[in-house]
């Protein structure tokens, strides 16, 4: 019987145990995606000017190709 009973705290143990590092995963997973739209915020106007650069570099190379 003692049997039993100790296997039955065990198994519910073994499942709290399970419950908390699954709760403390999934709220890892979701502060990593909150920083990395925040990150992608903070990155958005760099980047723009660097395309923005990245283009206008382009288009001087092609007019002094064709220029010269």
């Amino acid at each position: 019987m003692v049997f039993w009973i100790v296997l039955a705290v065990v198994v519910v143990l073994a499942l709290v145990t399970l419950g908390v590092v699954a709760y403390g995963v999934l709220g890892a997973f979701g502060r990593l995606d909150r920083e990395l739209a925040a990150a992608e915020r903070d990155i958005a106007p760099v980047r723009a000017e660097i395309q923005q650069s990245a283009e206008r570099a382009a288009q001087v190379r092609n007019e002094r190709a064709t220029a010269g």
